[in-house]
């Protein structure tokens, strides 16, 4: 099935590419969604597909790079943005994308432009403000870029209800989010015993674990036994989050924040090393939306999203890394250390 006009535009845009638009629309985009959107173009990445649709074998390809889990948009076509608020217009924005692909004939107006005029036909349709539908609609984008136009149609668009906090409009969600749990009539005098709570979202479910005060999230989540969750993802030894060696040595816990970001400590040289050898594109702010359980400690409610793959590809992908020094310290991270040294390296 040869390529349409519509493919062969967005194929001519690079992950830069992407990222300069996202940062141009960003003030388009309601508040409820602006880091969602962001971290969804982190959990999937353009130059990473590229690269493994480039290899010679795929299979050795993603071997060579560690990942381990669902990295790939062909399969969650419907669902890999469950996290934004815009996924619930879902439907109507794959239909809208799925018509503009027989109909697109204008090579030279920006992808800028491309996004804001399917958003306008969306938001139309619906009858919903168009910030409200900017980020789903690059998502959706990127989604057909990726999987192309026969893969993008085989699916129905057909989303669950959202259910939760979900299902609140954008503002009380954004307020929900903002907010900590009591301490109690006394709790201005508590210090290290105060507990609060990380709400996650996966591919799978919601829900909420306790937090203390200036712990680890990857800690708080190991003691959250209400459930087998090694059965659910083969990568959860211990709690909901991923986890392998608490030591940012592995990056099998990272994670996109939500909400909460300004409640959690400062990123550390070494998690702000680490995350550009895994290839994760970590802000370089103090306290971004993208960091690793094992590192990042809580001062507060935080509400997180957990990706469905983790990798090491900075190294191989991005070529932005010029030494790695990789410093498992603990016997759960020992397996990795081979391929994650082999990952990190030139060879290969």
């Amino acid at each position: 099935m040869s390529a349409t006009n519509l493919e062969s535009y967005l194929s001519q845009f690079s992950e830069s590419d992407w990222s300069a638009t996202l940062e141009e629309l960003l003030s388009c985009i309601h508040a409820v969604d602006k880091n969602a959107v962001e971290i969804w173009f982190r959990f999937f990445p353009l130059e990473l597909h590229r690269y493994i649709q480039k290899a010679e074998n795929g299979e050795e390809a993603v071997r060579s790079l560690s990942l381990q889990g669902d990295f790939e948009l062909k399969d969650q076509i419907d669902t890999s943005h469950h996290f934004l608020y815009g996924h619930r217009f879902w439907k109507t924005v794959k239909c809208a994308i799925i018509a503009e692909s027989k109909v697109f004939k204008d090579q030279e107006q920006t992808l800028l432009q491309e996004i804001k005029q399917i958003a306008m036909m969306v938001s139309e349709k619906l009858r919903v403000e168009r910030p409200l539908v900017n980020a789903i609609v690059a998502v959706g984008l990127m989604t057909l870029n990726q999987v192309g136009v026969e893969a993008f149609t085989t699916t129905d668009g057909t989303v669950e209800k959202p259910t939760g906090i979900m299902a609140k409009s954008p503002d009380q969600i954004l307020r929900a989010r903002a907010q900590d749990d009591s301490q109690g009539l006394f709790g201005f005098l508590k210090t290290v015993d105060k507990k609060y709570s990380i709400a996650y979202a996966d591919c799978r479910a919601t829900g909420k674990f306790n937090i203390i005060n200036d712990e680890e999230i990857a800690s708080a989540s190991a003691r959250d036994q209400s459930q087998n969750w090694k059965e659910r993802d083969e990568r959860c030894w211990e709690g909901v989050v991923p986890v392998e060696c608490r030591s940012a040595s592995c990056g099998t816990c990272w994670v996109g924040v939500l909400g909460g970001q300004e409640k959690l400590s400062e990123v550390a040289n070494r998690e702000r090393r680490q995350m550009k050898v895994f290839g994760y594109n970590q802000p370089d702010e103090s306290k971004p939306f993208l960091r690793l359980a094992c590192q990042a400690k809580a001062a507060g409610n935080v509400t997180i999203v957990i990706p469905p793959w983790n990798g090491i590809f900075g190294k191989k992908v991005y070529e932005n890394v010029d030494e790695v020094e990789l410093e498992p310290a603990t016997t759960s991270a020992a397996k990795l250390r081979e391929t994650i040294a082999n990952a990190a390296s030139n060879e290969g």
